[in-house]
């Protein structure tokens, strides 16, 4: 195998490839790229087992050929060549060296058999459609926050994407949460998804994920099983397991009675809650709002550490009501804010509060309240 590419493409593949790759694994192929040069292109290929990555990069291939490489070497060697470069891949099949040249730069890395590279079966996907790039994103973007970390409620450890049913039809939806705090998001169902098995998705793949969705222009194509999910653009196919669970009814989470309305500018809400959270303990992060006509009046009273209050001026003409959240969570739920005012929906001091983006009901959050 022998091929030359440029120093910034072949950046882009490595580092998309060596992200899936697991620092720390028993099995030595799994540290490796398998690298394959073909055609006018050369693709960058990475697996833990439950994700794998291709990345194709337009290369000049003067000899076509594959082999496997330290993943992190190799993304540590190209990042550190000049800008601009012409990179040098070669090997000669028999030595078990991968020779990198690049100008007066040489580096020579011990490779494995292609042969022993695991790839991932294929699977037969009961649903293909095409998403816009930036709409994936917002719905991945706008949820991933709420995904659970708790190992034992490993079927909350991901996105739940689903086709359900909403005021205007089906519609493609989003769901994660970690029983504190829920995040549903809709889009408009694509042409091909209404058959669309509801898949959990991974957190690590959600993460891996934003990196295709970066370009606006990109149409992404996804194909899901019962089993797996795929990613493709034209220059990268991400596929992965699904989670082996049931995700739990969320809709009976989401309270439907909550009306008495605050509106709120987002931003300034988000800055005075993080300003009063300073002084709160570490462990409870208690932040108590207190509702009158037209004010909010947000506070932290830490006998430890001291207290603090700050008032802010909202849309609201109900009854007088206290109530308690963890600094972190509202802080999080304000920041997916796009536009300019939040909504916030309560019932009682007790009772889960909603919340969404004006009068939008596409972006709806839950979050649980804390006795204060």
């Amino acid at each position: 195998m022998k091929f030359s590419i440029e120093r910034g493409a072949l950046l882009k593949a490595v580092g998309q490839a060596q992200s899936v790759v697991e620092r720390r694994n028993t099995i030595p192929i799994l540290a490796n790229v398998l690298i394959e040069a073909e055609g006018g292109e050369v693709s960058m290929r990475a697996t833990d087992l439950d994700i794998e990555v291709v990345d194709k990069a337009p290369a000049q291939v003067e000899r076509a050929g594959a082999t496997t490489v330290s993943a992190v070497t190799l993304h540590e060697i190209v990042r550190k060549l000049p800008d601009g470069a012409l990179v040098q891949l070669s090997d000669d099949g028999t030595s078990g060296r991968l020779t990198v040249e690049a100008g007066r730069s040489n580096f020579s890395l011990a490779t494995l058999a292609k042969e022993d590279f695991p790839v991932m079966a294929s699977s037969e996907y009961s649903a293909n459609f095409s998403i816009p790039a930036p709409v994936l994103r917002r719905l991945f973007d706008k949820s991933k926050f709420a995904i659970s970390t708790e190992e034992t409620r490993y079927y909350l450890n991901g996105v739940y994407m689903h086709v359900a049913d909403a005021d205007g039809g089906k519609v493609l939806r989003c769901v994660a949460t970690d029983g504190h705090r829920l995040a549903r998001i809709d889009a408009d169902l694509p042409d091909g998804a209404a058959d669309m098995a509801g898949v959990i998705v991974p957190r690590k793949t959600v993460g891996e994920l934003r990196k295709l969705l970066d370009d606006d222009e990109t149409k992404v194509a996804v194909s899901v099983s019962e089993t797996k999910i795929r990613f493709a653009t034209p220059g990268i196919t991400l596929t992965s397991k699904v989670i082996d669970g049931t995700f739990p009814d969320y809709t009976r989470v989401i309270p439907a009675g909550n009306t008495k309305r605050m509106e709120v500018d987002a931003a300034e809400f988000a800055q005075a809650v993080d300003r009063v959270a300073t002084v709160s303990s570490e462990r409870s992060r208690a932040v108590k709002l207190a509702l009158d006509e037209d004010r909010l009046v947000l506070s932290v009273n830490a006998p430890d550490a001291g207290a603090a209050e700050e008032e802010l001026t909202v849309a609201y003409g109900d009854e007088r009501l206290e109530i308690g959240f963890n600094a972190k969570y509202l802080l999080e739920i304000a920041s997916q804010v796009d536009r300019e005012n939040a909504v916030f929906l309560f019932n009682a001091s007790g009772d889960p509060a909603l919340m969404r983006e004006g009068n939008d009901t596409s972006a709806v959050y839950v979050v649980m309240p804390m006795r204060v």
